[in-house]
């Protein structure tokens, strides 16, 4: 995939310390209750395969990943001895409260924190690659896709209110990549003004920070559902997905 001329990951070899947060902590309701980041994917847990990407990455220096209670106080040997980068913390009972939890847990010094959830397990680290450059020049990277779909807008009895012109969205995935203080920044005054998120370049841009789209592709997707890993392993036997 080529990258515009203008984007600013385009440019230098500059290189950025970076912290990853890795939000695992849901409840797996869509799964049967079952711990969508610990499942097999090809025979891999869905969460190694989704670190991956960013252990590959020379700027890496701390992964820290956010797990319920139990699994953070007894986690899988698979997980902790995979590399002395990475680290768990005890999420919280929504995305917000464990990726808030996994900030605080990386070290102030660093240049950039990503965001990334722990069931997108195909990533490619081109993409990762991008994200973090940009935060590295001071401005958030958001992986996504345009929307291809046409889009509406409803009330609480669905009723149409507006359809917002297509060409101007895109769906957003992650990895998101900020400045470190930027995001911890947008974090702290989310709680401070208990402001919901399920994205966090919205915290973002509620503070002001620019935020720019980075074209990633539909293999990156989220395992929310069974078809999902149904969908995920289909495009690994056919090498779609890494």
């Amino acid at each position: 995939m080529s990258r515009p001329p203008g984007d600013p990951s385009n440019s230098g070899e500059e290189e950025f310390t970076v912290g990853v947060v890795v939000p695992a902590a849901g409840s797996g309701r869509r799964m049967g209750g079952l711990a969508k980041s610990f499942l097999e994917l090809s025979g891999e847990p869905i969460l190694m395969r989704a670190l991956r990407p960013f252990l590959k990455h020379s700027g890496v220096r701390e992964v820290v990943v956010s797990l319920p209670t139990p699994d953070a106080e007894s986690p899988p040997a698979w997980l902790i001895e995979a590399d002395q980068r990475i680290r768990v913390a005890v999420g919280g009972e929504t995305r917000r409260d464990s990726v808030w939890a996994g900030l605080q847990a990386l070290s102030g010094t660093l240049d950039v924190a990503v965001i990334h959830d722990g069931v997108r397990p195909l990533v490619s680290g081109d993409v990762v690659d991008r994200c973090i450059g940009l935060a590295g020049r001071g401005v958030g990277g958001v992986a996504g896709v345009p929307a291809v779909d046409t889009i509406k807008e409803v009330d609480g009895d669905l009723r149409v209110l507006a359809t917002p012109d297509r060409s101007r969205l895109w769906h957003a995935q992650t990895p998101q990549a900020f400045p470190l203080e930027l995001i911890m920044d947008a974090y702290h005054r989310a709680f401070e003004e208990d402001v919901p998120a399920t994205d966090d370049a919205s915290l973002v841009e509620r503070v002001g920070g620019q935020v720019v789209m980075v074209e990633s592709s539909g293999k990156n997707l989220k395992i929310t559902r069974p078809e999902d890993l149904d969908l995920a392993e289909l495009m690994l036997s056919r090498g779609d997905g890494r």
